[in-house]
């Protein structure tokens, strides 16, 4: 079942034009990744389906209907969820306090405690204030709020941004397991080998335009692409 696609999507911050003919399609259950250098319009893409910034051309559809005149509310309410690269925790309610509201949010959520089993390292944080947390710390709590909600997809904006190398991993294990759960996954990453070692395929998109598509292990055989628009030869991204 197709859970979104995108068909000749424009979009402009004011007069500039940002997005170009945009195509994609996810699939149930699937984990996609959205690559490009710094600046090539991944992040704007990500906001474009949750309405932040409005689509002027194209279509967008998820589950079937037609988003692309939705408001932001609307999108979110509809099973959308995004985790932003500067995570937004709220400092001074506690673990706990920060999953409640988002749970309270939902019309159907999961429960608290199921959080803590796919965070675990948010079980011992429980009454730890959002401010008083790791870079890490505050980005599973950040996904873990958009996945109390239940969520049929989930948008995350570089989920690895500015976090050391040993938090990554932790990062993967969980997100791992995060994608084992029923979650379509569009993802936007920097860090190519933790891209590829979560997606299943990927879009390469450069300027606003799709300029790639195809599976991991084809874009894996790719160097001329990684090297291009990802600045990483193959055998970094083996």
């Amino acid at each position: 079942m197709t859970v979104l696609e995108l068909e000749d999507v424009n979009a402009y911050y004011g007069n500039s034009h940002v997005l170009f003919d945009l195509s994609m399609r996810l699939e149930q259950n699937e984990v996609v990744t959205l690559l490009g250098r710094n600046g090539a319009g991944k992040t704007t893409t990500l906001r474009t389906i949750t309405g932040t910034v409005p689509r002027r051309e194209g279509r967008i559809e998820y589950l079937g209907e037609d988003i692309s005149d939705r408001s932001v509310d609307a999108i979110s309410k509809m099973g959308i969820k995004m985790v932003v690269e500067d995570r937004r925790v709220f400092p001074t309610l506690t673990v706990v306090e920060n999953l409640q509201l988002a749970r309270d949010l939902s019309a159907d959520p999961r429960p608290v405690e199921e959080m803590f089993d796919i965070f675990p390292v948010l079980d011992d944080l429980r009454q730890n204030r959002g401010r008083n947390l790791s870079g890490g710390e505050q980005q599973m709590l950040a996904v873990a709020r958009a996945l109390i909600q239940d969520p049929d997809l989930l948008l995350l904006d570089e989920p690895t941004e500015g976090l050391a190398p040993v938090i990554v991993q932790d990062l993967r294990e969980v997100l791992g397991d995060v994608v084992e759960r029923d979650v379509t996954v569009l993802m936007t990453e920097q860090n190519v080998d933790f891209a590829l070692d979560l997606g299943e395929r990927a879009y390469i998109i450069d300027r606003g335009a799709n300029v790639w598509e195809g599976s991991i292990p084809e874009l894996r055989q790719r160097d001329d692409l990684l090297d291009e628009y990802l600045s990483v030869g193959a055998q970094e991204a083996d």
